[in-house]
């Protein structure tokens, strides 16, 4: 996943709120968002290469999401970043805990949020230390934490702007559909080309071989019920899919 944007304890009623793109090849073989056979309290999707995932949350209300950081030329790691979210997902361990004893050498860059319902955790292979995260609203993509990308800031302040509309979603998507690319002067240099750096500079990547595969809104509500809607997309950002699973408590 290339981008998360979630308001963390920032509106009354939606304790956690998040809106993501994941952006990754289309010959990478995936499965939709659904309850997982193995954990049927998971939600969400499953990378079918390695077998982990970008994002899922749990009928307890545990959430994590990861996306990996850009670097070109580095040395990969020999564990798939998947496994961050997936093994915390089917733990009971706090999220705190979870970040203190994973084995941080053994992935390639990534950026991981992990909640256990009570606390939110930043964590980075590429940062110094994890973070406990104050309420607020936050974001990532393939650097650090609220690292200033263009289009990292303006999905920011769209979210913002779409909290007080909640329970309606059609503004979170409407931000995550953004395919504007950024003019070349205010393009990041993250050491890929750049004919990468335009289309990676967008909020929803569109092309026929790398691009956005899934856009995701979830809501947590204060009683603990989750709504899940996902929309899949093929080459191009043809919409494939819209799911929608909810939960009650």
């Amino acid at each position: 996943m290339c981008l998360i944007v979630l308001g963390w304890q920032a509106h009354p009623d939606f304790p956690l709120l998040v809106a993501a793109n994941r952006d990754e090849y289309f010959a990478r073989p995936t499965a939709f968002a659904a309850r997982w056979p193995d954990s049927p309290q998971v939600i969400g999707g499953i990378d079918l290469e390695a077998g982990g995932t970008w994002m899922g949350v749990t009928e307890s209300g545990r959430f994590a999401a990861v996306t990996n950081v850009r670097e070109p030329g580095v040395s990969k790691g020999h564990r798939s970043r998947g496994e961050l979210t997936r093994s915390f997902l089917q733990s009971d361990v706090s999220a705190e805990e979870y970040i203190a004893q994973l084995n941080m050498g053994d992935f390639s860059g990534f950026n991981l949020f992990v909640s256990d319902g009570c606390s939110l955790y930043y964590a980075s292979n590429r940062h110094a230390q994890a973070q406990k995260l104050s309420p607020g609203i936050y974001g990532v993509s393939n650097h650090l934490l609220d690292t200033p990308w263009p289009k990292l800031v303006k999905a920011r302040q769209a979210f913002a702007s779409a909290l007080p509309g909640l329970p309606d979603e059609s503004a979170f998507f409407d931000l995550l559909a953004d395919r504007e690319r950024v003019d070349d002067d205010r393009l990041p240099n993250t050491g890929v080309s750049l004919a990468w750096e335009r289309l990676l500079s967008s909020v929803f990547v569109a092309s026929e071989n790398y691009g956005t595969r899934a856009s995701t809104v979830l809501q947590q509500k204060t009683d603990g019920s989750l709504r899940v809607h996902e929309r899949s997309f093929g080459p191009n950002g043809v919409l494939l899919q819209s799911s929608v699973i909810s939960t009650a408590v």
